[in-house]
C-alpha cells in the first residue's frame, strides 16, 4: 500500500467537498452547465447499472440478470414501492435461473 498516495487522495477529496460548501454562494453556474451536470450524473448511473447487469467478471452475465433488472426498472417506473421493486427483480432473476436460463 502506497500511503502517501492514499493520504493525498483523501486530502484532495476533502478539499473538493469543502470547496463546494465554501463556494456555494460565491460561484454562479449557468443553467446550461447545471443541465449538463445533471445529464452526466444520469449517464454515469446508467453506465453503472448496465455494467452490473450485463457483465460478470470479464464476460456476459447471461439473460436472467438483465431480465431481472428490466423488471425492476419497469416496476420503479410504475412507482411501485422500492422493497417490492427489489423483490420483483430478484424473483424474476431467480425464477429464470431455476428454469435454466443462464
Amino acid at each position: 500500500m502506497n500511503w502517501p498516495v492514499v493520504v493525498a487522495l483523501a486530502a484532495g477529496t476533502y478539499a473538493l467537498r469543502l470547496a463546494g460548501v465554501v463556494l456555494r454562494d460565491r460561484v454562479r453556474v449557468p443553467a446550461r452547465v447545471e443541465r449538463y451536470v445533471d445529464l452526466g450524473a444520469t449517464a454515469l448511473l446508467v453506465a453503472l447499472v448496465a455494467t452490473a447487469a450485463f457483465t460478470d467478471g470479464s464476460g456476459f452475465a447471461g439473460w436472467a440478470r438483465p431480465a431481472g433488472v428490466a423488471v425492476g426498472a419497469l416496476a420503479a417506473w410504475r412507482k411501485v414501492p422500492f422493497v417490492l421493486v427489489v423483490v420483483l427483480a430478484a424473483a424474476t432473476t431467480a425464477g429464470l435461473r431455476y428454469l435454466g436460463v443462464p
